[in-house]
């Protein structure tokens, strides 16, 4: 049995994946936006071990979201699937770029770690001379772009880690909409695969997955330099260090 924590998990995939997860014995924990969502999240998730709150778009509440999280112990893995899109572009940089950055820093180092990103990254740019001053120009392309080289810079940084990122697809979610022409199953498998499996293909780190393979990417996110700019500009507007020991 894994001990698992999957953000933004009271809807869509990360409803899915808990479920998945809860009913292969895994001991899964919840998060949700507020305390009714968290009621919400836990009565559609049966099995679940509990659910800790927190906005995302607050970074304080992100960074006491970390404590709650540590206070219940260490975790084999931690799946980063909460994210926006149609939000004004400052809001939805600080949920879907800055947020996975301060958890990543601040819960307690697990086995592996799961960025959910998404094929419209491919359509991103790091844009990485307007993160302090102008992090409304950050789009959600941009945004999953951010989600993937975060997690090419962890796996470098944490060779101990499996450290990988993933597209769900385009599936019917409430962010994805009825037409999406993927299926929900597919959207949520990698990121259990990945969480839980011995399979020697998802133990492995810095890669990129769509639907249990590994699939291309924006090339953008290899860039070494310009991954370590970025993790500094969030260390420098959120005040958060990356660990490095």
């Amino acid at each position: 049995m894994a001990r698992i924590f999957i953000t933004g998990s009271a809807d869509g995939i990360g409803q899915l994946a808990a479920k998945a997860l809860v009913e292969q014995g895994h001991e899964v924990v919840l998060h949700a936006r507020n305390e009714q969502r968290g009621r919400e999240a836990l009565a559609h998730v049966p099995g679940a071990h509990s659910v800790v709150t927190a906005d995302l778009a607050d970074t304080d509440e992100t960074k006491n979201l970390a404590a709650k999280v540590n206070a219940l112990g260490r975790f084999d893995a931690v799946i980063h699937n909460a994210a926006i899109k149609d939000t004004p572009g400052g809001t939805l940089f600080t949920v879907n770029t800055l947020a996975p950055y301060v958890l990543t820093c601040l819960i307690q180092r697990p086995e592996r770690l799961i960025y959910l990103s998404s094929d419209m990254h491919n359509g991103g740019r790091a844009k990485l001379d307007v993160f302090k001053t102008d992090p409304a120009r950050v789009n959600y392309s941009d945004s999953k772009l951010h989600v993937l080289m975060l997690a090419k810079a962890v796996a470098r940084r944490w060779p101990d880690v499996y450290a990988n990122a993933l597209s769900p697809g385009w599936v019917p979610t409430k962010m994805g909409g009825a037409s999406a022409p993927d299926s929900l199953e597919s959207g949520y498998e990698t990121q259990v695969w990945l969480a839980t499996t011995d399979d020697p293909a998802a133990k492995v780190t810095g890669r990129y997955f769509f639907h249990q393979r590994e699939a291309p990417y924006n090339p953008e996110a290899d860039d070494v330099d310009a991954q370590d700019k970025f993790m500094t500009l969030c260390e420098q507007i959120t005040g958060v260090p990356f660990p490095t020991d």
